[in-house]
């Protein structure tokens, strides 16, 4: 299995979980009982409930794992100033230029949103906003993963530049322990221990991100080790990578009791606040799932799209700025099938639908073969379109 294939699979797979986040955040809009959103449709799904907590528990870490393994290539093909400016200009260059239009777009349709839900017309009234419930007012909403991406490209940097002088044992420590764990059949249960403590004091166990320009330490102790085992991963690729893709369908059927466990424990409400441990089973339960879904993914993407595929590297092109766009794109279509006579399945279909087109249009007329592309995928090469780690390691 040669480095290309490789790579070409860790693009296809970080294109699907670009478009899972679409899906995501449209079924948040729908949940049975409480939501991590202030916009509400009143027709509601316990699939929607099912799909969102199926989608949370493998597409964050599949992409913090990713990111970890791309940001050690840098590091190995540029050294690490090469890699920090490579991540300023393609991951906090496009934050810092876009987050500040996507803050208040989001907030004025989240607005309207609510001013539609309580006096069922379009109009805008701030006074309607609840409280952030703990979230600062300056949020990086969904780019979350973005700007704490790069703070972890900056740690690895700094981390590198300090160690310079130890002993090469003890700066393998940590990366020798991590491909050990990894390559063990057992070695998802101790990965978890780690998100459980990190999730202590969350409901259910789970940490939620707060978005908050300084994230606290529980939020760096659960994505850290995700982006930290992609960093290890990377140098034991020839080994790991193979290992996965056999135990691909293995790994997704260890994950599914693990998820059903964890689903069954957090309907059991009264237990919940008897019993404290229920709490802790149930995040073990989901971080197991979360792992052994994780490492599945890798597997069967490497197993099974390990080629260039055009579609996929199609949407891995439009990947961030899909991920820049979309939530604001939900509301928008959010609002508009409000007060259809629809359930919540076929107003989740429309909306999933009429987002990605939206975004796949935009990018593709005004993003793709503009300065905008550039900034976010760099130059463009001539021939068929490859996504961007792919070329970084093919040129």
């Amino acid at each position: 299995m040669n480095t290309p294939h490789r790579l070409h699979s860790l693009d296809n797979l970080r294109a699907s979980m670009m478009w899972l986040g679409i899906v995501l955040h449209v079924a948040a809009i729908h949940l049975v009982g409480e939501s991590p959103l202030v916009w509400r449709d009143p027709a509601t799904s316990p699939w929607a409930n099912l799909l969102m907590a199926f989608i949370h528990s493998f597409r964050m870490p599949v992409f913090f794992i990713v990111a970890g393994f791309f940001v050690a290539m840098l590091v190995q093909r540029q050294g690490r100033a090469g890699m920090l400016r490579h991540r300023f200009k393609r991951v906090a260059l496009p934050f810092l230029l876009f987050w500040p239009l996507m803050l208040p777009l989001t907030g004025m349709l989240a607005m309207v949103y609510l001013y539609r839900m309580v006096r069922g017309s379009f109009g805008l009234d701030p006074t309607l906003m609840p409280p952030m419930q703990g979230k600062p007012l300056l949020n990086t909403m969904h780019l979350w993963f973005i700007y704490l991406l790069w703070w972890l490209a900056v740690a690895t940097a700094l981390l590198g530049w300090l160690s310079r002088g130890w002993p090469a044992a003890w700066r393998e420590a940590l990366p020798r322990l991590l491909r050990h764990i990894g390559s063990r059949g057992w070695g998802f249960l101790l990965l978890t221990l780690p998100l459980v403590l990190a999730g202590a004091g969350y409901p259910n166990g789970l940490l939620t991100p707060t978005g908050s320009l300084l994230p606290p330490p529980a939020e760096w102790l659960h994505n850290g080790l995700f982006f930290v085992f992609g960093h290890a991963l990377f140098g034991a690729r020839e080994t790991l990578l193979p290992l996965y893709a056999r135990r691909g369908w293995m790994h997704a059927a260890a994950g599914l009791p693990f998820f059903i466990a964890a689903l069954v424990l957090m309907r059991a409400p009264q237990l919940g606040h008897a019993i404290p441990l229920q709490s802790v089973w149930a995040a073990f339960s989901y971080n197991a799932a979360t792992w052994l879904w994780s490492l599945a993914l890798i597997g069967l993407f490497l197993r099974y799209l390990p080629h260039h595929h055009s579609a996929l590297a199609y949407l891995s092109d439009s990947a961030y700025w899909v991920y820049l766009l979309h939530l604001p794109l939900t509301i928008a279509f959010g609002l508009l099938v409000y007060g259809l006579p629809l359930g919540a399945l076929p107003k989740m279909l429309l909306n999933i639908g009429l987002t990605t087109l939206v975004c796949l249009l935009s990018y593709q007329l005004l993003v793709r073969h503009r300065w905008i592309g550039r900034l976010l995928n760099g130059p463009r090469e001539a021939g068929p379109a490859t996504p961007v780690s792919a070329r970084e390691v093919q040129a």
